[in-house]
């Protein structure tokens, strides 16, 4: 099926749907606990840009691949392990060698409370001198890669901020992409606490702008837009309670005509009233078919925030190379961000079929 908004290279012609360039960490989980008094952690693997790409595999399965680099040691081998489990190749996994207490290089943790009522998620990364971070644009064949037949390459601003290099090799990949005829996405992801000791929102500009030149589908939410790119969502309280998509129509616009190779431009709308329950929703853009808006959900019930917005990456990218329309790819998306949301850990656990049925208006009465 062909989508208008996107021409995206035919499955049977590529090795891989997608591949992902990022961090890959250990995430450590203390349940209905605090990482300050925690005894004990469930694990599971994540990543921003990772993220997108499981979850094209294992909800929706697509072919694919994650280009990621890990020290190797036990950890990296247990990162390894949580990636297979998810389904994608690891053959471009770069491997460093360990120096036995991580002076040089070592795997990424992130420690993250799920947040419940009053009291908001919380992220504890440990990422510093991490393998990824210190990649290089020309430690990966990015044209035998892309030669092989890619559909779509993702990857984001986190990744981005991990280091002075790693824009360098962002944009190595996508450059590389480009020239074979793959779709570029990138999710602007801001955190805050990446760039506070690299130049704050004003280096995550100067950079994502930057990267920005290669991007076909550019995906954010509303402090993405701003702090990233400078793109101002007017109207919009601070306590993000109140989402006027109207803003955000206006916003989108004027990002599309600062840069002419977007194609699609994806935001999720998130309006916060608790840790548990959420305002839901999405609008996409795309030079063919204009503006499309997605199910809102309000007072959606979430059990793990984590995730949310890279499932609807996924899921628009799903609708964008396998559906007839913007409109189908953005309520894919916001569908499967809202379930990914219901259980725990970055990675989905949705089913195509359950996301097919959220999409269409499905309820949530018990399957038997």
């Amino acid at each position: 099926m062909t989508n208008p908004s996107l021409s995206v290279r035919p499955a049977a012609e590529c090795r891989y749907d997608v591949v992902a360039l990022g961090e890959v960490m250990l995430r450590l989980d203390p349940g209905e606990r605090r990482v300050r008094n925690a005894r004990s952690f469930d694990v599971w693997e994540g990543g921003g840009e990772y993220n997108v790409a499981r979850g094209l595999r294992r909800c929706f399965g697509l072919r694919g691949a994650i280009v990621t680099a890990l020290a190797n040691n036990d950890v990296g081998r247990l990162v390894e392990d949580l990636m297979l489990t998810g389904g994608l190749d690891t053959s471009w996994v770069q491997w460093r060698d360990f120096d036995g207490i991580g002076r040089e290089v070592r795997n990424g943790l992130n420690f993250t409370e799920r947040g419940f009522g009053v009291r908001g998620a919380l992220g504890v990364s440990d990422r510093g001198h991490t393998a990824i971070s210190q990649l290089r644009p020309d430690d990966v064949d990015w044209d035998a890669l892309f030669g092989a037949g890619v559909r779509w390459l993702h990857t984001g601003g986190i990744f981005a901020a991990l280091s002075e290099r790693a824009a360098d090799v962002a944009e190595a990949a996508m450059a590389a992409a480009r020239r074979h005829g793959t779709v570029v996405s990138y999710d602007l992801n801001y955190r805050p606490s990446l760039w506070k000791g690299i130049g704050g929102v004003e280096r995550a500009r100067e950079v994502n702008r930057r990267l920005a030149r290669h991007v076909d589908v550019m995906i954010g939410n509303e402090e993405d837009f701003t702090a990233s790119l400078g793109f101002e969502v007017e109207g919009v309280s601070e306590d993000l309670t109140d989402l006027d998509t109207g803003a955000f129509r206006a916003m989108i616009e004027r990002a599309s005509a600062e840069y002419g190779n977007f194609r699609v431009i994806a935001t999720t709308l998130r309006g916060v009233k608790s840790a548990s329950v959420n305002d839901w929703g999405a609008i996409a853009w795309s030079r063919a078919e204009g503006f499309a808006e997605a199910t809102h959900r309000a007072g959606l019930e979430i059990l793990d925030r984590v995730g949310g917005g890279d499932s609807f990456a996924s899921g628009l990218a799903y609708g964008l190379m396998e559906l007839g329309s913007l409109a189908e790819a953005v309520e894919y998306g916001a569908a499967h961000g809202a379930l990914a949301m219901t259980t725990p850990g970055d990675t989905t656990t949705a089913t195509l079929a359950e996301v097919a049925k959220l999409a269409g208006g499905g309820s949530a009465r018990v399957q038997r």
